[in-house]
């Protein structure tokens, strides 16, 4: 029976809720005015004097001044590296070794509400995903390689496993704490110190990541933390005392880092790019698909190099699942990243918003039509609503190209074999989806599809335990579990 209003006409539902407000509070958190480089367990100002603003991608309002860090500051970072590498961290026990990264996992812990909150305001997410994925994967990721520290004997038995020395690492704006301990944890763990990179438009939380490393009391030298745009990121590469690089980004630089680091004895890791394929059967819980779609490439404004931003969908269910899509699309909530009722928060940078909207623009010219969520946009900051674009082909650039924002090309297909052939269709191979109530099924696209990691029936999970990374563009080497402790080590 439908509902009724008080002059007996039948009440529409719109699919979203009228929702208070709900803002995160931002009076427990400390913010300073000016940010400087970390290195050999002190805050020291940038040779050059340097600095640049960093700013609220949601309202475009200034947060800090970070120090920028030149060859200098670098070359002095990675000596630190080295001296504490020879000096203390090599020579103290496994164990020990061990309770300085269980300590700052705790840290972490304590200091969540802050971080989450810090990591929303600087980066644009929503605080749902800050506050219930990024921050929690943080810690958890320091936990579990503090308990790998004694164990390493056991992990590489009879093969010696020793560490390789300095690692140099940079790390993408999208998940700026959970990248930070993706990289950090594995290396100390292992016995190495690092040299860390943070991307310029987020680097707020790895500073604070800095402070709770200097509260943990880890030894001056073992973590330092060099802030600046693509010029610092180059002198860590290029110097010639850095043993290890490890790489989150684009698959352009990613190239350039493998042709900088050729000829010399470098390890590499390089988590780069990606156009995952999410593919939807028949016979598939169509509203739990729904909802994995949803959360593999809007919850994240699709700056993930894993979103799932290629959906296939087999035509006997491609009329019901559109039309659960696109309901589904428009009941979700666009604004405030600090409010707690907030699905799609803003784009990073105005640079990524233009990017975005060129995808559209050249989608729309292909032939595509273009959905997008019907809500009225901030006048400040940067923002995207989610989109989807369907009538796609294998060979429209939006099928093609990773565009790293909230934007979904659908296709269809009849059978397994041409699903398989459409997901690989593509030079990267970092991650795919699977929707399916068939475990034999599930079991057969997997071993055939050429994707580091591939969900069944969820999508965008992650663990500690699991390692993660991909296949040909989308770079080499794997993160997390036992497999990531090996790229530290010489065997």
């Amino acid at each position: 029976m439908k509902q009724k209003n008080s002059k007996g006409e039948a009440l529409k539902f719109s699919g979203k809720w009228d929702l208070a407000p709900a803002p995160e509070s931002t009076d427990h958190i400390e913010i300073k005015k000016e940010y400087q480089l970390f290195i050999n367990g002190k805050f020291y100002k940038p040779s050059s004097g340097k600095y640049f603003p960093s700013i609220n991608p949601a309202n475009e309002k200034h947060l800090s001044m970070i120090a920028e860090a030149n060859e200098k500051d670098v070359d002095r970072a990675v000596k630190a590296a080295r001296k504490a590498f020879d000096g203390t961290w090599s020579k103290i026990s496994a164990k020990e070794r061990g309770k300085y990264i269980y300590r700052i996992a705790r840290l972490i812990q304590e200091k969540a509400r802050e971080l989450a909150v810090i990591e929303s305001l600087d980066g644009g997410k929503p605080i749902r995903e800050a506050r219930d994925i990024d921050v929690p994967i943080a810690a958890a990721h320091f936990f579990y390689y503090a308990g790998w520290t004694d164990k390493l004997k056991y992990a590489f038995p009879n093969q010696s496993p020793k560490a390789v020395g300095v690692a140099g690492q940079v790390i993408p704006w999208n998940f700026p704490l959970m990248m930070a301990a993706w990289k950090i944890a594995p290396a100390l763990a292992t016995g190495n110190t690092v040299v860390l990179k943070p991307a310029e438009t987020t680097s707020l939380t790895a500073l604070k990541l800095a402070e709770i490393i200097q509260e943990a009391d880890l030894p001056p030298g073992v973590v330092n933390i060099v802030t600046g745009a693509g010029a610092t990121g180059a002198a860590i590469v290029n110097h010639s005392d850095v043993d290890k690089i490890a790489f989150t980004g684009s698959t352009g630089v990613g190239k350039v880092i493998m042709k900088a680091i050729a000829g010399t004895e470098k390890k590499s890791t390089m988590e780069l790019g990606g156009k995952a394929a999410n593919i939807i059967f028949e016979d598939a819980p169509l509203d739990q698909a729904v909802e994995g779609v949803i959360n593999g490439i809007y919850f994240n404004q699709g700056h993930v190099c894993c979103a799932g931003s290629r959906l296939f969908i087999q035509e006997s269910v491609y009329d019901v699942v559109l039309r659960k899509l696109k309901d589904r699309i428009q009941a979700l909530v666009l604004g405030d990243p600090l409010d707690k009722n907030t699905d799609i928060g803003a784009i990073n940078s105005k640079e990524q918003l233009a990017t975005i909207n060129k995808y559209l623009k050249i989608g729309q010219k292909e032939g595509a039509d273009m959905f997008q969520l019907s809500c009225d946009i901030p006048k400040k900051g940067f923002w995207c609503p989610p989109t989807l674009f369907t009538n796609v082909s294998q060979s429209h650039a939006i099928a093609k190209e990773e565009i790293f924002g909230p934007v979904l090309a659908v296709q269809t297909f009849r059978t397994i074999d041409e699903v398989i052939t459409k997901a690989n269709n593509t030079p990267f191979g970092l991650s795919a989806g699977v929707w399916t109530d068939k475990g034999s099924k599930i079991f057969n696209l997997t071993s055939q599809m050429r994707a580091g990691v591939v969900w069944a029936n969820t999508y965008n999970k992650f663990d500690p335990t699991s390692p993660f990374g991909g296949y040909k563009e989308s770079g080499h080497g794997r993160e997390g579990g036992l497999h990531g402790l090996l790229p530290y080590l010489n065997i």
